[in-house]
């Protein structure tokens, strides 16, 4: 594992990651195309670097492509190049990624995006070897090891009749399916210290404390959507957010749109409604006053406005057990916002 040169390691020891490794490790010596299955956030691209540099062609080169990333027109040239004059702005010659990837390996992520067409020609060069670029009249020869990944369900894809079948059979030499996070228990600690670790380091901490019991309790148990990728966003999220650097990290951010103060969806809809009914935006002064809201006029607006989030402060610190980090996390504000809060209310000595 170490040999492959990438910014990412593969780790993992659950009997589903290890099962992948050993599939990897058997496929990857041939030279037939390789389709990864995977949810969003599953180290597709991993597993695809892994596949190039464990085979024969390792020493050759590895280019990728990510299909969705780029219109139609431009994935065409982007794979099989063009000749200049081929269109307005084609003013010199292109190599594509297959000409440039000859000899080596080809990852093709979002495969399911791609039209009709770029499935037509990929069909002939895993058949042949054959293509030829965009305004080009001259067949060209390669050989590339093609690795496609998707997360989408392809043979319903093409039983619908939304991706070829025939070019489905070629790319299914084998399938690598990779299993969710949280088909991987065992191995959510094991990855959540690599990337809080790594991130340590980035913020220049001398050392990493660990997780609390309850922060790794919420790590285990949380579904990860995301899976990998979602875990390290919310890891690095977590380790820098931490008030002290040599405490474990308790208070493990799951969701950073959590707010009290995020917007309702449901509000913004209707009041933009009325904006477009009325012909006007929201300004001061044009919007009724909610008659919701019991207050008795006259007022002093100012001593209401502090009562109020007096009162809200001092419930969100007996919540969070008087731990001003979860009590800036339950009023959606940052540390030092709540601590410039508590100097300006004299509420330091609250605890």
């Amino acid at each position: 594992m170490d040999t492959i040169q990438h910014s990412e390691r593969l780790l993992g020891e659950s009997p589903a990651f290890l099962e992948i490794l050993d599939r990897v490790s058997q496929v990857a010596p041939l030279n037939k195309p390789v389709l990864i299955v995977g949810e969003r956030g599953t180290g597709k691209e991993l597993i695809a670097a892994r596949l190039h540099f464990l085979s024969t062609r390792w020493d050759q080169e590895y280019l990728k492509m990510n299909c969705a990333a780029i219109t139609e027109s431009l994935l065409e040239t982007e794979l099989f190049g063009h000749e200049a004059g081929a269109f307005t702005g084609a003013s010199k010659l292109h190599r594509g990624r297959f000409e440039r990837a000859d000899k080596g390996s080809l990852f093709l992520d979002e495969l399911a995006t791609t039209s009709a067409l770029v499935q037509e020609k990929l069909l002939r060069i895993i058949e042949y070897g054959e293509y030829e670029r965009v305004g080009g009249s001259k067949t060209m020869t390669t050989d590339v090891r093609l690795i496609a990944a998707t997360n989408e369900d392809l043979p319903s894809l093409a039983a619908a009749g939304k991706f070829r079948e025939d070019l489905l059979d070629r790319l299914a030499f084998d399938v690598i399916t990779l299993p969710p996070l949280r088909a991987r228990k065992e191995d959510i600690l094991l990855l959540a210290e690599h990337f809080a670790v790594n991130m340590a380091t980035d913020l220049g901490l001398e050392f990493f404390p660990g997780f609390s019991e309850k922060a790794k309790e919420v790590l285990v148990n949380h579904p990860w959507p995301g899976n990998i990728r979602e875990l390290k966003n919310v890891v690095e999220r977590s380790v820098y957010r931490a008030v002290d650097p040599g405490e474990p990290i308790d208070v493990i951010t799951l969701d950073p749109f959590e707010s009290a103060y995020r917007p309702d969806p449901k509000t913004a809809s209707n009041q933009s409604r009325e904006n477009q009914e009325s012909g006007q935006g929201e300004t001061a002064g044009t919007r009724p006053a909610d008659s919701s809201m019991d207050v008795d006029f006259p007022m002093d607006f100012k001593q209401v406005v502090q009562d109020f989030e007096i009162e809200l402060i001092k419930k969100a610190l007996a919540q969070s057990q008087y731990n001003q980090k979860k009590t800036a996390d339950t009023l959606g504000v940052t540390y030092h916002q709540l601590r410039g809060y508590l100097k300006k209310y004299d509420l330091l000595d609250s605890e």
